[in-house]
């Protein structure tokens, strides 16, 4: 199925959005501005990768190789014109309108094309919607778990048929001697082919004692050792507590309720067979046979339920993944392995570790590095909602 997701800047008329978190409210029929320049900003399929990574090779040559090292052509092929004939309904859908299209990849986006553009337009996967989120803040974004088909979705554009909502961001900000120096982003995406254009950081603030960085997190930031393999050093402050906890794990992630959905779940989620076991030990010890009516799978299907949280909701919510509980660690004893705060405060101990936005842009967070992570009323995303 295809979802179509968007993203508005102010000038398309929607100016009396609301301003508080976690609001929803319905829009009538009419805009006072002309929507008139669109930019589509399109998935990279793993073609147009292997073209760009292969240039010197021609179309026949290319197929060659692929179908060489053992990969589907075939399939690479069938995905790429799936996704393309898409892009071009979505384009041609627009242009009937009257409204002038400019289509941009992660590659060749750039400032000059965010700035053209009334309304951007991801078509692609969640790599592509945060790509496009990321660097157009502060635009309004839209997002719908079953968008209409691309003709209806473009004409409730036009006569502003959709809901407004909030989704709370992570803003991060480097403390101490990591803020002195302009960090240098990794680009982590896995068509990584060349460099792409990325936001500039902040100065300094707070007597150049912190920097912001300039990317807002929409689903997690994710910090420890880059080689899994390794175990994660990581001193932890929640809120406003004087404790200082010292852990050692597989990393820290810190997610917002619209990334509760992915990543955090995963990382804590319960099998039915994990339910099963502790049923069996809870009635070997009671011997309470009305265990015996409870259905584990819906048992575990209303627990991971559960740990999915509003996208408005303005709290963090912390998972150590894997933390290690034995012997002296972590200390002192007492964290819960997950839990939610309004900010958080990390400090490295690391080797080769990094601190992860998005999943797609690292920066060096090595032993000595800290960050601190909130949530501010003023760094939401303002969302269009087409959920009927």
């Amino acid at each position: 199925m295809f979802h179509l997701k968007l993203l508005f800047r102010n000038a398309t008329g929607f100016k009396h959005a609301p301003l508080l978190v976690g609001t929803v409210r319905q829009f009538g029929s009419h805009s006072k501005e002309k929507l008139q320049r669109v930019l589509i900003v399109s998935k990279l399929t793993r073609l147009e990768f292997e073209k760009i990574r292969e240039q010197q090779l021609s179309d026949e040559c290319l197929e060659r190789k692929i179908r060489d090292r053992g990969t589907d052509y075939d399939a690479l092929m069938y995905y790429h014109h799936l996704h393309k004939d898409v892009e071009e309904k979505v384009v041609r859908s627009f242009k009937e309108q009257g409204i002038e299209v400019q289509v941009v990849n992660r590659i060749t986006i750039g400032k000059d094309a965010l700035q053209w553009a009334d309304l951007i337009v991801p078509i692609g996967g969640d790599g592509t919607f945060l790509l496009a989120a990321g660097r157009a803040s502060p635009f309004f974004l839209a997002n719908g778990k079953r968008t209409p088909v691309v003709d209806e979705a473009v004409r409730r554009i036009i006569t502003n048929e959709f809901r407004w909502m909030h989704r709370s961001r992570i803003r991060t900000t480097l403390i101490g001697a990591a803020a002195t120096a302009r960090p240098s982003p990794m680009d982590l995406h896995e068509y990584h082919s060349q460099p792409i254009e990325h936001k500039e950081v902040m100065s300094p603030v707070r007597n150049g004692q912190s920097r912001i960085l300039p990317y807002l997190a929409l689903n997690e930031v994710f910090i420890g050792e880059m080689l899994s393999a390794r175990v994660s050093h990581l001193h932890l402050r929640i809120d406003s507590s004087e404790t200082v906890t010292k852990t050692k794990s597989s990393g820290l992630c810190v997610s917002t309720g619209t990334g509760s959905t992915s990543w955090l779940t995963s990382m804590n989620r319960l099998s039915t067979n994990n339910v099963q076991d502790l049923l069996d030990i809870v009635r070997k010890r009671t011997g309470a046979g009305v265990l015996d009516t409870i259905d584990a799978s819906s048992v575990s299907e209303e627990y991971n339920d559960n740990l999915v949280f509003p996208p408005h909701d303005p709290r963090l919510c912390y998972s150590i993944r894997e933390q290690i509980c034995v012997g002296v660690w972590p200390n002192p004893k007492g964290l819960e392995s997950r839990g939610f705060a309004k900010q958080i405060y990390v400090k490295s101990r690391c080797i080769d570790a990094s601190l992860v936005i998005d999943g797609s842009i690292a920066y060096n967070f090595n032993d000595g590095a800290r960050a601190l992570l909130e949530v501010y009323p003023e760094d939401s995303l303002l969302t269009i909602d087409m959920d009927d």
